[in-house]
């Protein structure tokens, strides 16, 4: 049943199995009524419910409610993360997953960081104690967070709001994979389904990057971490780049 699994490269086969592994045990974990998703998956890093590990685990958790997102993410990691490792080897693939991951958190992170900042000051400008409400938050009290003016209530709403907005996900770092696939095969036919004609890679994969940094500015409310996706290609397109100017097999 699993035979294919053989035909993978190594670290592509292990990034596999790790994130059908994360994915059915955070499934069973949430029918206990355990929120796995929100502890794993990484929220901005100074939001009271961060945690150092979250850099990497947020990327092997997926949404429970949309098998779409697990199934698309693998599906591009087989077909385009095997093809990169097949040509570098595992180290290489391995640094430029994980790289690509980091520079997606970090562009998660760029925008959210500064408004929880600002949003903080507000709090605080407004006679609330901010340490009181992390705390309450972090414990899950937030029924108990109190507060006397519309204005206060706006801002712990919009303060709850993004510290526990939770990024989770393969994405940014597939996002990295697909753009060094199109940065050294720009002119490999790639295969639309609807309708179902070929399109070179760099036509493709550059019209989604495209609309992902479009939507990075424009489409706030999609529930789409759009920053990482656009942080996960430019780590993986300067890369690719350093890679090929250097022209070397191994780079450390």
């Amino acid at each position: 049943m699993f035979s294919f699994l053989n035909n993978l490269p190594q670290v592509t086969k292990n990034l596999l199995i790790l994130n059908v592994l994360f994915f059915v045990g955070a499934l069973v974990f949430a029918g206990k009524g355990i929120d796995v998703f929100s502890l794993l998956g990484t929220h901005y890093l100074n939001s009271p419910l961060f945690k150092p590990f979250q850099i990497i685990t947020y990327m092997f958790m997926h949404s429970l409610s949309d098998f779409t997102h697990i199934l698309f993410n693998m599906l591009i990691l087989v077909m385009f993360g095997g093809h990169l490792e097949r040509l570098w080897g595992p180290k290489r693939f391995f640094i430029f997953y994980f790289a690509s991951g980091l520079g997606a958190f970090l562009l998660y992170n760029s925008i959210g960081m500064w408004e929880l900042m600002q949003l903080k000051k507000t709090i605080m400008q407004l006679g609330i104690d901010i340490d009181i409400v992390n705390h309450k938050i972090r414990a899950g009290y937030v029924d108990q967070i109190v507060y006397q003016t519309p204005e206060q209530g706006v801002a712990l709403q919009r303060y709850y709001d993004l510290s526990t907005s939770t990024m989770a996900g393969a994405s940014g770092a597939l996002f990295g994979v697909m753009a060094g696939f199109a940065v050294l095969f720009p002119n490999t036919e790639l295969m639309l389904l609807f309708p179902p004609i070929p399109v070179k890679a760099k036509y493709l994969i550059g019209a989604y990057l495209i609309f992902e940094i479009y939507s990075s500015l424009y489409a706030s409310n999609d529930h789409v971490a759009h920053l990482a996706h656009v942080g996960g290609a430019i780590v993986g397109i300067i890369l690719v780049l350093i890679w090929r100017k250097t022209d070397r097999n191994n780079f450390w």
